[in-house]
């Protein structure tokens, strides 16, 4: 599986989700007909437990990709709340657009098309939540981005963070160093609170003092 939980494990906890509405069980097609990296549905509940929990209403996305996570985060906001979509590809941003539109939560998400370091600085005020999912060598720069950007109680989430089991091995890859990098930012700063998961790929979830 990834490197991280026990394969019979993983199987379970998959195998017990509850099952998708029709636009999301599209998406999650999608992506593994086209390997086209998203959080799947396990992390997905988890973020919008997270958002429901902190009654999150504003929260900034970097990486959306097809907006897998990107609807399940509109979804937690309601109607009054709002989702800032952040991607390089132009063709990606115009899929994740006809799932908004599809699963009735477009009037909701910004879709912003870019580098997302650079978008989210055009976007005044604070966020509830910023959720991180970048390409992983840019995450210590996230880390400084959007850091300052998370409202005092708010969360900053990251996707990834253990790699499928690298950052426990010796020997690191350029990108696998980075993420290491960054892990240690995020555990070290006295802004966070920080409790990496290991959930899928390991996502670490920082409470802003």
């Amino acid at each position: 599986m990834n490197g991280i939980t026990r394969a019979d494990v993983e199987s379970y906890m998959y195998k017990v989700l509850p099952p998708r509405d029709a636009v999301v069980k599209e998406m999650e097609t999608q992506a593994k007909r086209r390997s086209i990296p998203i959080v799947g549905p396990a992390v997905a509940r988890f973020l919008f437990q997270l958002a429901k929990a902190t009654q999150a209403k504003r929260i900034f996305e970097m990486g959306s990709a097809i907006g897998y996570s990107t609807l399940w985060w509109a979804r937690a906001v309601g109607e009054d709340g709002e989702v800032y979509y952040s991607d390089g590809d132009p063709k990606n941003a115009k899929e994740a657009e006809g799932y908004f539109k599809r699963a009735g939560v477009a009037q909701r998400v910004h879709i912003l098309v870019g580098n997302s370091l650079d978008l989210i600085q055009d976007v005044k005020g604070k966020f509830d939540i910023i959720f991180n999912d970048v390409d992983k060598h840019y995450y210590p720069d996230v880390f400084k981005v959007a850091v300052p950007r998370v409202r005092s109680g708010g969360l900053f989430i990251t996707d990834n963070v253990l790699w499928s089991g690298r950052v426990a091995r010796p020997k690191p890859d350029a990108w696998t160093r980075r993420i290491r990098q960054f892990n240690r930012l995020i555990y070290s700063s006295k802004q966070l609170y920080t409790t990496i998961l290991p959930i899928r790929d390991g996502v670490a979830v920082c409470l802003k003092k």
